[in-house]
């Protein structure tokens, strides 16, 4: 997909100030069973298509209205994924203004997951 200049400046910059991983970190968080919750920014026609095993869907429209009731703990790590890294680096940006601490974007996204051949499901 081919974003606009001033899209990919917001998102450059949000990323100077969150914490990144890639989809293989993620997949290891999953592995070892950490506790965390893990989040898909996608709309909701990416989400029906597919999505990680064990995510919420709370797309990047409606996450900030939404966060609170999913996830009232501000301290409680959070990943979030999109189809790229973008949208949800903008996510964590916005979580972190909203008083989240733990908060990580998995740079890459679907797009890397499924690259990845890691599982996904469908529900």
């Amino acid at each position: 997909m081919q974003h606009s200049p001033a899209f990919l400046k917001l998102v450059n910059d949000a990323k100077k100030n969150i914490q990144e991983e890639n989809c293989q970190a993620t997949k290891k968080r999953i592995d070892a069973g950490e506790k965390f919750t893990l989040i898909d920014t996608r709309e909701d026609s990416e989400w029906v298509r597919g999505h990680l095993p064990g995510a919420i869907h709370a797309c990047r429209g409606s996450i900030e209205r939404d966060i609170e009731k999913l996830v009232p703990d501000k301290n409680a790590m959070i990943v979030l994924y999109c189809g790229g890294g973008y949208r949800s680096a903008l996510a964590a940006e916005s979580l972190q203004k909203m008083g989240y601490r733990n908060v990580i974007s998995m740079d890459g996204g679907w797009r890397h997951w499924t690259e990845s051949g890691f599982p996904t499901v469908k529900d």
